[in-house]
């Protein structure tokens, strides 16, 4: 299916989201905040990114924006619980900034699954016949 890049500070949650990615097929890279994402993605690009937007380090924001400056074609997704500020406000600029899509934490899979529909390349499975 989809390389994707999964960038959130908490473990946990990160570690039950890859799982859940990779259920669905995906190959699942993972950084702790925006800085090692960006690193990352620059050694290895994926079709995806998947951005948590409040990290102690470099934040989700300012990474959107240095993806959007340097990576136009990458699909983003920023996914946010809101901490002291109301997450669909931060979601809302998120999409300023360039995400293409936005999911407020927590969320179903079915939800995520909805969230990556528009995202993802559809492979088209009559090329490969």
């Amino acid at each position: 299916m989809a390389r994707i890049l999964l960038t959130d500070d908490d473990e946990s949650f990160r570690r039950m989201l890859r799982l859940t990615l990779v259920r669905l097929g995906h190959t699942v890279d993972e950084a702790r905040d925006g800085a090692e994402a960006w690193e990352k993605f620059q050694k290895l690009p994926a079709e995806l990114v998947i951005m948590d937007l409040i990290m102690p380090e470099k934040e989700g924001l300012e990474t959107i924006r240095l993806f959007r400056k340097n990576r136009v074609a990458v699909k983003i997704l920023a996914i946010s619980g809101g901490g002291r500020v109301d997450a669909r406000d931060m979601l809302t600029v998120a999409r300023q900034f360039g995400a293409d899509a936005a999911l407020a934490k927590p969320f179903s899979t079915e939800d995520l699954i909805e969230a990556l529909k528009p995202l993802l390349p559809v492979k088209d499975k009559s090329a490969a016949e």
